[in-house]
């Protein structure tokens, strides 16, 4: 029998990470989030701040990039990328659980009974959630959550072959802006 797991993919800002640990909070399961960027650190020797990087998010000239240095042999990228397949597969096959990011939502298809969602919310709301959160950067929040959010899809689109963010690959989309973090948590544990 397949573990029923909860797949949280988000635009960045969203609160789609706290909304993760507050939905398996609530339920009483496990949310790996950061737990699967140091296994996968331990697994295969990289620094956990690059496997946080390029785990999620292809590099600014990433698509470019990656076409070209494939034609030596799997790039840093794809062999986090398998390591990263690996370390999922093996955390829903522990037992239900929430997984934030790292296109879980994929990996697992096939693997768990899932219930795949997605976190979005407008600019404004967004950009005032990161300066809260994550304080004052020299780039402007808008432009960060652009840069994050390209960077997201094309490193989801390289390895997934689908179009993140795309309603008809999610169970459940939910504006975190509109809805309220706290009632998205509602919903998400209702359904699951």
């Amino acid at each position: 029998m397949k573990n029923r797991v909860i797949t949280i993919s988000r635009e960045f800002g969203s609160g789609g990470r706290t909304i993760g640990k507050k939905v398996a909070e609530k339920l009483g399961i496990p949310c790996y989030d950061a737990e699967i960027i140091q296994e996968m650190a331990k697994k295969t020797g990289f620094a956990p701040d690059y496997v946080k990087e390029a785990g999620e998010y292809a590099p600014g000239s990433f698509l470019s990039a990656a076409f070209s240095n494939r034609m030596f042999g799997p790039t840093n990228e794809d062999i986090l990328w398998e390591h990263q397949y690996k370390v999922i597969t093996e955390l829903a096959e522990k037992g239900p659980c929430v997984i934030v990011g790292r296109c879980a939502d994929c990996i697992l298809r096939d693997k768990a009974d899932c219930l795949k969602v997605f976190i979005h919310a407008d600019m404004k709301f967004r950009a005032e959630r990161i300066v809260k959160v994550y304080g004052e950067r020299e780039q402007s929040p808008e432009e960060r959550l652009r840069d994050k959010d390209k960077r997201r899809a094309a490193y989801h689109r390289l390895y997934t072959n689908m179009k993140w963010g795309h309603a008809q690959n999610y169970h459940l989309t939910l504006d975190s802006g509109v809805i309220g973090i706290d009632k998205c948590v509602d919903i998400i544990a209702e359904l699951y």
